[in-house]
């Protein structure tokens, strides 16, 4: 231990000195200790800015990072020096409701603070004369999110709940604003943009969130030039588009959702539980897209290795001989180790490497070890955090994976399932002879409900490994498949036959047209779940990268904390209490440790690495796990509940059962399932 820290000390100090003779090397030693595990432990308060008499909804930096803005239900916008901990403009923006989103206008010096509101307007102000300069209200619902673009310093966008995303150039001398996108046309008249963002690298793609589980990422540039080919005679700029109802161009948008959410839309809504994509955000390097999801929780997509969803779990009449998996096109019909166009359900037989075979160096032993311990402690959270871990170090270990697998499916928070049934899948396509994945898959397929798919599992269980065809886990489970398949109601054949509850709504206002259910049936799959906040109260919650290089995700919650994770792992790493309420906002510096978040207090709060000298104790929750667990029974609470628990009552019964109650079928599926390898 003392040689490692010796070796930290001497790098550390090396990069000292080159930081002080190279410009490039001050830089990347800037990016490289930007955000480290150690700040991350000695995280806390620094300040707590007063000046707003509301909830302070918004938050952000300038591109400098050495001025902060403002915007809350008073309808003031305040920037700041967060370093001396001072206001330096107060203004009233001229809205007459909640302020929602506030922005920079970039290479402005500064001067121009755009903002958007509850009255449903858009307006831009002149800080320097602390006065309002144009004023737009095309939208007739509230403005929810203003995305701004280096490339385009005049541009600037705008997402409101009348389901319209519009575009606005500060050159001309209009006063309006032109449609971007017209999600209505699409999803009918109850759809509601919630959030936009620019991609950082390349300004030419907008990601958009809304109701529902599916986020769109749209490239501008097509749009543009699609609209303005079938306009030729209208005049140049980026803001010209033809009529609305002018479809989106073939290519020019891709969906991403997490997998097992369509699926679950039938159930949610009646249990109104309501899902919405409450802020959306690009890594630094523009190849990520985070979504905090409401109602469910913080997803992670990769834009350059995109993942389709498993591809059993869509309805048999979308697949092709020559649809696109994973960025490449199948010929064969075989996605994510599924043979499609059989009518059996068959795993892809294949050979295992001696590197899959389940050895370990020893520190991933003692890991490995240490997470069947916890499993055997029934500390599920535990035994999945150092699962993961290991997977990390050795992503090719088909043990590390099943194991995984089970303690997601002992667990059973939301999604736990569906994780645990892509582990069991890339177990068995490391190990074909993984017996325990196989028949966990099986069981996962049963609890999404998918309970044609589980009983051709199971029969391929059956025949791969006959001798455990009569175990009594293996006679349960056929049991319990048999009696949901002899009960399955019309409703949920629907599901396997039609795909109407995967990609459709069901209502007169918001039905989806066939392009729409195109494009969610061609939707990407995420790469990472994050766990343990609880987003169902607020619409306007954020997530973020932290880092930069987006090592840390960071999100609020409605329990008054805030959560940061590991990017990699999905680990929670530590949880701070940051508001009395809920935290909405959280905006990392652009280039130090150093943190802003706000909720319903009406004050902003600053983070940053605080002195070892620093009692941290009155801001950091300790039982991190039982937060988790916590927030978990929040978002499955009764409606009437949350809304009584938000209002500071103590809800007794909440605490028994919900989703990390006990496995009711425990003892049913014996050593086959129960037990880590």
């Amino acid at each position: 231990m003392i040689c490692c820290e010796a070796m930290a000390a001497v790098n550390i100090t090396s990069d000292i000195l080159h930081r002080q003779i190279k410009e490039k090397g001050m830089l990347r030693f800037q990016r490289h200790y930007h955000v480290t595990d150690p700040f991350i432990k000695r995280l806390g308060l620094e300040a707590e800015l007063q000046g707003h008499t509301g909830c302070v909804n918004c938050l952000e930096w300038n591109e400098k990072g050495d001025l902060l803005a403002s915007g809350s239900d008073d309808q003031h916008a305040i920037v700041w020096d967060p370093f001396h901990h001072k206001k330096l403009i107060t203004m009233h923006t001229g809205h007459s409701a909640n302020i929602f989103s506030v922005k920079f206008l970039p290479h402005s010096g500064d001067r121009i603070l755009i903002t958007g509101a509850a009255d449903s307007k858009v307006h831009v102000h002149d800080l320097t004369v602390k006065e309002t300069i144009h004023m737009f209200a095309d939208h007739t619902n509230r403005v929810k999110r203003i995305a701004t673009a280096p490339m385009w310093p005049n541009t600037f966008w705008s997402a409101a709940e009348d389901g319209i995303i519009r575009q606005y150039d500060l050159r001309e001398s209009s006063k309006r604003s032109e449609v971007l996108i017209d999600l209505t046309e699409y999803c009918g008249q109850l759809v509601e943009a919630k959030c936009l963002a620019v991609n950082p690298q390349d300004n030419n793609y907008l990601a958009v969130g809304a109701n529902g589980p599916f986020v769109r990422l749209y490239d501008i540039r097509m749009i543009h030039n699609h609209r303005k080919s079938l306009s030729p005679g209208t005049s140049a700029g980026v803001h010209t588009f033809c009529d609305r109802e002018k479809p989106i161009p073939d290519g020019a948008v891709q969906y991403y959702v997490a997998g097992h959410l369509p699926v679950k839309l039938h159930d949610y809504n009646n249990r109104l539980r309501v899902l919405v994509a409450t802020y959306v955000t690009f890594s630094p390097d523009g190849t990520e897209l985070l979504v905090n999801m409401g109602g469910e929780q913080v997803y992670l997509f990769d834009l350059t290795f995109k993942q389709r969803p498993y591809t059993f779990l869509l309805p048999k009449k979308c697949h092709s001989s020559g649809e696109v998996q994973n960025g490449k096109t199948s010929t064969n019909g075989v996605s994510n180790g599924i043979h499609l166009q059989s009518s059996k359900f068959r795993l892809v037989e294949g050979k295992r490497s001696n590197s899959m075979q389940g050895e370990l160096p020893p520190h991933l032993e003692k890991i490995k070890q240490q997470a069947n311990d916890a499993f055997a402690r029934q500390q599920w959270t535990q035994a999945i955090q150092l699962y993961s871990r290991g997977i990390q170090e050795i992503s090719k270990n088909a043990m590390l994976y099943g194991n995984r697998a089970a303690a997601y499916m002992k667990r059973k928070w939301d999604g736990d399932h569906y994780d645990a049934l892509r582990d069991c899948l890339k177990a068995i396509l490391l190990n074909p002879a993984h017996l325990k994945a196989h028949f966990r898959l099986a069981r996962c397929l049963f609890e999404l409900k998918y309970v044609s798919e589980a009983l051709e599992c199971l029969d391929d269980f059956k025949g791969k490994f006959p001798e455990q065809a009569h175990s009594s886990a293996c006679d349960a489970l056929d049991k319990d498949i048999k009696a949901a398949l002899f009960s399955k109601t019309s409703s949920s054949e629907d599901k396997k036959s039609g795909g109407a509850i995967r990609f459709r709504t069901i209502g007169r206002k918001d039905s989806i047209s066939e392009d729409e259910a195109v494009l969610r049936e061609r939707s990407y799959d995420y790469k990472h779940r994050y766990c343990g906040h609880c987003n169902t109260t607020t619409d306007i919650k954020e997530a973020n990268f932290f880092g930069s290089k987006g090592q840390y995700i960071v999100s609020g919650s409605d329990d008054g904390s805030f959560f940061i994770w590991e990017k990699e792992t999905s680990n929670l790493v530590r949880i701070l209490q940051g508001d009395e309420s809920i935290v909405n906002c959280l905006q990392p510096h652009p280039s130090y440790c150093f943190l802003a978040t706000s909720g319903i207090d009406p004050v902003v709060r600053l983070w940053n690495p605080r002195p070892e000298s620093e009692d941290l104790n009155g801001r950091v929750v300790e039982d991190m796990e039982g937060a988790a667990q916590a927030n978990q029974r929040r978002m499955n609470a009764d409606p009437l509940e949350v809304m009584l628990l938000n209002m500071g009552y103590h809800i007794t019964g909440l605490s028994n059962g919900g989703p990390d109650g006990s496995d009711e079928d425990e003892g049913s599926e014996g050593q086959v399932q129960c037990r880590p390898s």
